[in-house]
């Protein structure tokens, strides 16, 4: 198939090959060459031979071939009667691509009315630094401040939630709910009343897991929850204590012990199943509280029975939230968060899908107590339509998770009470960070086709500049991840998508404008790999994403991705950003 006329600018750099067999005397158009997308497929089955001799496209343009030359043959020099003189860039040609494969541009928007572009200086390229007036890189108006405004960018803050973290070193089991001095000690009788607020949870059992405890048998890892409670305002404002050192593990089977899970569970030595230190995951040094929660029988693929362990579980911890209010003890750190505006920076939202097909795919969206269960709505029950929170909402622990999709790729309730995307947006000064939306995933396409249709009206009522739009797990729900990406795309609105994909996550749909893709696979060969909270949003996956969409926003172009999923391409874009590497877990082997 000859490549178009509209896509010619895009390929002028690739290898030019012959669609068909052209004769001798034909002058060489773009109608005579194949399109540069399908040689990947090509050099696979083995129909394509690329060769080092051959030319670049804009070489070939108007020149005039000597002799017949077959098709799929790279077109090389003695085959033409002249060679384009072109001003080639060896560094520019070597360099790797972005849409996680090209050499990550840095721009800062805003300020000053100008647009600063810095080329990062590596193995192979010299770098650049650029300093141009909005107008001159977009094509939209620059801010012009209304008077007696503050200035482009300025920091305005709108609330504050101040979050104090309590220092727990020991926790026990006892006789009475307390923290003393640093130590927590749990009523071991909880669970006899715990386990009357649902009837569908047969039986509820605590024990405690130490870090070097960790090398033993647990089931499937439903959950991490923090303990975290509201001693003054609501959500996202006021004070919030948070236990440190230590987080709640739910875990759970039904009565005839099958693992309450859907694609994949984590049943095995703990130490084995969970990547420790991630956002959605327990720390290296957390103590761990098991709760370990059965079911009834066939329960497990209902919505039902895996909240009714949910449910149980929270009841424990409300009575140590009851507790921890009170508790005037260490305070390790405290951490502000604030909720700002920077006007006339670009405007940008954060998209999050979350799951919402029923069954055990469903949310808790602002309970009443951080991270909780009561007081808040399910997702699947709102309709699964985008719901709008601020930043210190999320930070502030308005989603309990209660998914149960593959281990790896879910995102854990501890994961939304410090998500990096919301942490490093509303920390860039460079942007103007307007909310986070967070829309479920149905299980129905023509449902999936609505919702999505919701978010873009959203999106353009709310006059975006850029969007992040992020996804856990993968395969059904990557249906409707491409529709809201269409959704931001058709509407001219910059957009940037974040998900695991590597090799059994591919993308089995797309579209025009999921040009910027972010990957967030940690598997060695491409897997969900069963280990929890794996293959999620990390500080090094929000730190590239952030950088695309200030690419995208800044016409930075961003080349196509290989077509096979490569781990180097990411580390090169980790290394300009100076981001640690990227280590993959082999046959997810943690150790």
């Amino acid at each position: 198939m000859s490549i178009t006329k509209e896509t010619l600018e895009q390929h002028l750099k690739d290898p030019a090959i012959f669609c068909c067999r052209r004769e001798k005397g034909l002058v060489i158009s773009a109608a005579d060459l194949e399109d540069p997308s399908l040689f990947d497929d090509m050099v696979d089955a083995g129909l394509l031979t690329l060769s080092p001799e051959g030319l670049r496209i804009e070489q070939v343009l108007g020149s005039t071939l000597l002799t017949d030359v077959e098709a799929l043959t790279p077109i090389t020099a003695e085959v033409l009667d002249k060679v384009n003189d072109v001003n080639s860039s060896s560094e520019k040609e070597k360099a790797p691509v972005v849409n996680e494969s090209k050499p990550i541009v840095t721009t800062k928007i805003g300020g000053e009315g100008m647009l600063h572009i810095e080329i990062a200086k590596a193995d192979h390229i010299e770098g650049l630094k650029l300093d141009l007036p909005i107008g001159s890189a977009t094509t939209t108006e620059s801010f012009v401040p209304a008077p007696g405004a503050a200035p482009a960018g300025e920091k305005k803050v709108i609330r504050t939630l101040k979050k104090k973290h309590m220092k727990i070193s020991k926790v026990e089991l006892g006789d009475k709910t307390s923290i003393v001095d640093g130590v927590l000690t749990i009523d071991k009788s909880v669970v006899d009343k715990a386990v009357l607020e649902d009837p569908l949870c047969k039986s509820l059992a605590l024990d405690i897991i130490y870090p070097d405890e960790r090398h033993q048998y647990t089931e499937t890892i439903m959950d991490v929850c923090p303990i975290a409670t509201k001693v003054e305002g609501e959500l996202g404002e006021g004070v919030t204590k948070v236990a440190d050192g230590v987080v709640f593990m739910l875990t759970g089977v039904d009565e005839d012990g099958v693992q309450v899970h859907e694609f994949g569970s984590s049943e095995g030595y703990l130490d084995e199943k969970m990547y420790f230190g991630h956002p959605g995951c327990a720390d290296e040094n957390d103590i761990i509280i098991r709760c370990h929660a059965v079911i009834e029988r066939l329960t497990g693929m209902t919505r039902p029975g895996p909240f009714a362990a949910h449910k149980c579980q929270d009841y424990v911890i409300q009575t140590i939230r009851d507790e921890l209010k009170k508790y005037e003890g260490e305070v390790i750190r405290e951490e502000i968060c604030e909720d700002v505006r920077r006007e006339g920076n670009p405007r940008v939202v954060l998209v999050k899908e979350i799951m919402g097909q029923g069954a055990m795919h469903d949310n808790v969206i602002c309970p009443t107590e951080p991270c909780g269960i009561l007081g808040g709505q399910k997702n699947v029950d709102c309709g699964n339509v985008p719901i709008v929170l601020t930043p210190n909402q999320v930070r502030d622990g308005s989603i309990h998770a209660l998914t149960c999709i593959g281990p790896a790729t879910k995102e854990m309730t501890r994961h939304y009470i410090r998500e990096p995307l919301v942490e490093g947006l509303a920390a860039d000064t460079e942007l103007d960070l307007i909310g986070v939306i967070f829309i479920g995933s149905p299980q129905v396409n023509d449902e999936k086709l609505w919702v999505s249709e919701r978010l873009g009206s959203l999106l353009e009522s709310l006059d975006c500049d850029g969007c992040i739009i992020t996804t856990e797990g993968f395969g059904n729900n990557h249906i409707d991840f491409i529709q809201h990406i269409g959704q931001a795309g058709k509407r001219g609105i910059p957009v940037v998508g974040v998900s695991f994909c590597a090799y059994q996550g591919q993308l089995v749909v797309g579209n025009e404008y999921a040009t910027a893709m972010v990957e967030e696979n940690m598997d060695k060969g491409g897997f969900e790999n069963n280990v929890a909270g794996c293959s999620c949003v990390t500080k090094e996956v929000a730190a590239r994403a952030i950088q695309m969409l200030k690419n995208k926003m800044a016409g930075v172009e961003i080349k196509p991705a290989p077509k096979k999923w490569n781990n180097d391409v990411i580390n090169a874009n980790n290394k300009l950003l100076g981001l640690p590497e990227t280590v993959l877990l082999d046959n997810g082997t943690l150790h």
